[in-house]
């Protein structure tokens, strides 16, 4: 369980930039899409107003842990407004970050129900939900200057990557920064590299239905890996 902490104070520049990925309209296709699903609906949430747009990052504004997944879901943070929230995605991640120490609750359903996050931040390689949760490469490519700011601000240790494109999205990142110039390290669940900076990747299957119904990735697995990121961050 977490333990309680003093809130510092968030960073204008954090809020700046949210803002911004919410404004943002830099790939038609995408918005187009995000405001269809918003206006069609799924009939469960047929009386909900969808968020319909780009969703920002989420979480703790002095992290060290990041957290990179692939894009919002059409019908969760597209939905809701927050990453991982309100499908069943965010469903396994708010958990295992409970049991981890670094949420103060494990659910997470809507923007107002409370949850704080203490250590680490949430962002996605794509921030608008795409059609058949596919985004082109320019998509990802158009979206890295987001993920270029949110690094900048951020006391980063380790990067976790839900997902083969959301490891090759942070190893992008560091080649354009010269940390690294290598060939892309193999992805797989439980996988880490340690950059020469001393930043370190680790990598996830993501936590997606596809993945979790069919065994790919169970509870224990996905707790292992949160198990592993506090003991690199040598908070356990």
């Amino acid at each position: 369980m977490p333990k309680a902490v003093r809130r510092k104070r968030t960073p204008p520049r954090w809020n700046r930039l949210n803002r911004e990925i919410d404004a943002c309209q830099k790939c038609p296709r995408l918005i187009d899409y995000c405001r269809e699903v918003a206006h069609v609906k799924r009939r469960a949430y047929i009386h909900e107003t969808y968020w319909g747009g780009p969703v920002s990052n989420f979480g703790d504004p002095y992290a060290e842990l990041l957290l990179v997944g692939l894009a919002p879901g059409a019908h969760g943070a597209n939905r809701t407004g927050r990453m991982f929230t309100g499908d069943r995605s965010g469903d396994w991640l708010y958990k295992a970050l409970y049991k981890a120490g670094f949420a103060n609750q494990e659910k997470s359903t809507h923007l107002q129900d409370g949850l704080q996050l203490t250590g680490c931040a949430i962002t996605n390689i794509c921030h608008c939900a795409p059609p058949q949760n596919k985004p082109t490469r320019d998509e990802v490519l158009t979206c890295q200057p987001w993920f270029e700011q949110l690094v900048a601000q951020l006391p980063i240790k380790v990067f976790l990557a839900f997902g083969q494109i959301a490891w090759r999205g942070v190893i992008d990142f560091m080649k354009d920064t010269d940390v690294y110039s290598g060939p892309i390290p193999k992805f797989g669940h439980g996988h880490s590299f340690n950059f020469a900076d001393g930043r370190i990747l680790l990598g996830s299957y993501h936590p997606s239905q596809q993945n979790t119904f069919t065994g790919r990735l169970t509870e224990s697995m996905f707790n292992s890996i949160f198990r592993k990121a506090n003991r690199l961050l040598d908070r356990h």
